[in-house]
């Protein structure tokens, strides 16, 4: 299986330091097809891939080295993911499991679990971290093409939030000015964005996503997503 990497990194070396058998872990399982893996450095940015990680991400080998591991995943992800890896440069954990939302080709969201591994040296010294992803199977017709984020107006936020609120359609139209009509017609638009059947579905898509956040009530539309 072919890999990229960066810089010219001695097999049992990184950065000068002396890996023990966990790197050795990564090298065989790069070698099993079916897995896709990564290795970052302490400041999460991508020294080496293999195939299927570059493919599933759906960048070049070279465009994606070097790159910070956040900007492949979907912003709604950010923050669970950076307390999944604080704890293992704390020591509390040596590996972790974490569900996550993905960016892949054009942009489309995909979704599935990452599991994400220290890696110490001889001395015990944490040097980079290994990422094994496991996206969902097969195709995902509801992906969410995001365009930078911004996804929503600055009404369809209030709309939203109303809605995972359990307003009324009257009552929407009350508070944000506008007729039953508009209220529909920003409601509908969302549906296709976020490719829901149903408002129901809408708010739980919003907070899958992490567009709702879900640390907060009322419920409130991330900035990220508001153009």
């Amino acid at each position: 299986m072919h890999t990229v990497a960066a810089g010219s990194l001695a097999p049992d070396h990184f950065n000068g330091a002396r890996v023990v058998p966990d790197a050795d872990v990564f090298r065989s399982l790069l070698e099993r097809s079916g897995l896709c893996l990564a290795r970052l450095d302490l400041d999460l940015r991508v020294v080496e891939a293999n195939d299927d990680f570059v493919a599933q991400f759906g960048h070049s080998g070279e465009s994606l080295l070097g790159r910070s591991f956040y900007d492949l995943l979907h912003p709604g992800v950010h923050g669970p993911m950076r307390k999944q890896f604080d704890r293992l440069v704390e020591g509390r954990r040596q590996r972790f499991v974490e569900h996550f939302a993905g960016i892949g080709p054009r942009h489309a969201v995909f979704t599935g679990d990452i599991t994400g591994i220290a890696v110490h040296d001889a001395h015990g010294d944490l040097v980079q971290f290994v990422v094994v992803v496991n996206a969902e199977k097969g195709e995902q017709p509801n992906a969410v093409v995001v365009d930078r984020n911004r996804i929503l107006t600055e009404l369809d936020a209030r709309i939203l939030e109303g809605i995972a609120t359990g307003e009324s359609t009257v009552r929407l139209a009350s508070r944000l000015f506008l007729s039953r009509q508009g209220v529909e017609y920003h409601v509908g638009t969302m549906l296709k964005k976020l490719k829901a059947p149903n408002r129901a579905a809408l708010v739980s898509r919003a907070y899958s996503l992490g567009v709702l956040s879900v640390a907060s009530w009322p419920p409130r539309v991330s900035p990220d997503y508001i153009k």
